[in-house]
């Protein structure tokens, strides 16, 4: 099979994307604390050959809890289990560059790179939400505040983990030699936001960086990931959005001596043995909405109270952006314009994949969308958001990914043992400044 592969990542949340996923009796709501449940998703996933799953996160209860399930699991001690029972598939968590600090971040991602082998990755959030800052005892920083900062973030985590050489370990029993300490150096970072010594307290580890993953589409976030990553997570609507966005970021590369990055739009498949099924699926869905957590999501998104706001009436004037989400809030307005939606309509336009794109049918039609989109300049492959958990996932690899394989569109096995592997990419040498080294 030779030519250009789709790269698939399998987004887990709860029992589902959909909103209503844990009101419809193809789910157990009650597992969304149990970790036997994602062990179960990530075999599912990695049965399926897909480059990694993927946990999101946030430092805040999400939405209104009454009217929907939530675990809340923190993701990097959920990999660490979920490494333990796979062996190749890549394991991304989200973690924010605004309420941690680099050198506890740089090590739990050091460590889970070691713990499962070369497969971690991090998803670089800054944390748009106001409930966060309140739970940090801060007010919320404004966007260009929080993207300068997780500037200066990835720069230390960076130093950290090049802090150790890769052949620093040396393990002589002989001669009573663990390591060798003059390839061991701090990094004596000193700068706006972070004032870190180094060296980080753990060696290299097998991807020497854990894969770096973005999902911000502002100006800022696409500067950002021009910049640093090394895939993007994103969200379109439309083909023509998809192709602009895809070409937007791919000519930012140059300028940072650049050259790829893997962008991957988010899709959520409601998959059924004919098209008439799997619209029955999203009917039976949508009739599960609770229409007051639709308008607190909705209010979130936007940054605007619509608690009063008659369902069946437009949306109000908005203030023309935001300092929370500024892509999803973008993206939100622009579609209820675009197709003149109530709010009614507009939560359930939503409910499926929050702005993501929503696609019914056979395994025949999904797979015929992501070709059209993949080779069309408009992805390099795609976040795949089941609407239900577990049944969606196994529809997806059982039925969608065999489509693609036949298509000469996704692999039949894994080539490599790493993520970066997966994705193609290079194990990032060691960078050190030369600094004193660490005293023997």
């Amino acid at each position: 099979m030779t030519g250009r592969k789709m790269h698939l990542n399998a987004f887990l949340m709860g029992v589902g994307h959909h909103e209503a996923a844990w009101r419809h009796p193809r789910t157990e709501p009650s597992r969304v604390t149990d970790v036997r449940h994602y062990q179960d998703l990530a075999r599912t996933a990695e049965r399926g050959r897909l480059d990694s799953v993927f946990l999101a996160d946030g430092l805040a209860v999400r939405g209104n809890v009454r009217h929907n399930a939530f675990g809340g699991l923190e993701p990097l001690t959920l990999l660490a289990a979920l490494a333990t029972v796979t062996e190749r598939i890549g394991l991304i968590a989200t973690a924010s560059t605004t309420y941690n600090e680099p050198f506890h971040l740089a090590r739990k991602f050091a460590s889970l790179d070691h713990i499962s082998g070369g497969r971690a990755g991090w998803n670089i959030v800054t944390s748009a939400g106001e409930a966060e800052a309140l739970n940090f005892g801060i007010e919320r920083p404004a966007h260009s505040e929080r993207y300068d900062r997780a500037e200066e973030f990835v720069e230390v985590a960076t130093k950290l983990w090049d802090s150790w050489a890769d052949d620093a370990l040396v393990i002589d029993r002989y001669t009573g030699i663990f390591s060798d300490t003059e390839k061991i150096r701090p990094i004596e970072h000193h700068g706006r936001h972070f004032h870190v010594h180094g060296p980080l307290n753990s060696s290299r580890s097998p991807q020497g960086h854990p894969l770096l993953v973005q999902a911000g589409s502002s100006e800022e976030g696409k500067e950002f990931a021009a910049r640093h990553a090394e895939a993007v997570f994103t969200a379109q609507q439309t083909l023509e959005d998809a192709q602009e966005f895809y070409a937007d970021l791919k000519a930012r590369l140059p300028k940072y001596g650049r050259h790829d990055v893997k962008i991957l739009p988010g899709i959520s498949p409601i998959i059924g043995s004919t098209e008439r099924e799997a619209l029955r699926l999203e009917r039976e869905l949508e009739e599960l909405i609770t229409p007051a957590y639709g308008v607190a999501q909705l209010s979130g998104i936007l940054g605007v109270d619509l608690s009063d706001q008659p369902l069946d009436g437009p949306l109000p004037a908005l203030p023309a952006s935001t300092e929370g989400a500024q892509s999803r809030f973008k993206l939100v307005t622009d579609l209820a314009r675009r197709e003149r939606l109530s709010i009614r309509e507009l939560i359930g336009r939503l409910a499926g994949g929050r702005g993501h794109r929503v696609i019914a049918g056979t395994p025949e039609q999904i797979a015929d969308q992501l070709q059209e989109w993949f080779q069309s300049g408009a992805a390099d492959g795609f976040n795949v958001m089941p609407p239900h958990l577990p049944g969606g996932l196994e529809d997806f690899v059982d039925h969608v990914v065999p489509e693609l394989q036949v298509r000469g569109l996704f692999r039949f096995d894994y080539e490599g043992r790493t993520l970066r592997d997966h994705y193609g990419l290079p194990r990032p040498a060691a960078r050190r400044d030369e600094v004193a080294a660490v005293a023997s």
